[in-house]
């Protein structure tokens, strides 16, 4: 049973290898297009690296790594163009920016504020004050008035 098991999962991992055509014929160089694919987002599914996906884009864009990388473009470079071409989305891990610092820590600022403004509002609320004699005097009298 659990060789069976093992020959099933061999299957469905060759079944998901890309076609040995478009790899590099330097391992070296394919290593490197396997490391950035791994960093590059699938801008149709969105929360999967090109290397995992398989929409038609993503083996477009592993096409385009592969050529960049071919023609001699350093990592960093072939990042760089990506980005130019589709926006900072296209990395599973953006670069540190301002404008990302600015996403990351607007979350915070608002609980920030939200839990400011409720310590604000909690101290205001004072309780109630006792009555004075006068106001208990006037509270015992309607008390004992009925209506017929």
């Amino acid at each position: 049973m659990m060789r069976m098991a093992l020959l099933v999962c061999a299957l469905f991992c060759i079944a998901a290898a890309s076609d040995p055509a478009d790899r590099l014929p330097d391992p070296a160089s394919e290593a490197r297009a396997r490391a950035l694919f791994q960093e590059v987002r699938c801008l149709v599914c969105q929360n999967e690296s090109i290397d995992d996906s398989d929409a038609e884009l993503a083996a477009d864009l592993r096409k385009v790594v592969r050529e960049k990388i071919a023609g001699g473009m350093s990592d960093a470079q072939v990042r760089s163009f990506l980005v130019d071409r589709y926006g900072e989305f296209v990395l599973l891990k953006p670069t540190f920016s301002a404008a990302n610092l600015i996403l990351w820590l607007a979350p915070l600022a608002v609980i920030l504020l939200g839990l400011g403004l409720l310590f604000a509002r909690t101290r205001q609320a004072r309780p109630a004050e006792a009555l004075s004699p006068e106001e208990e005097a006037r509270l015992a009298q309607l008390s004992q008035i009925r209506p017929d």
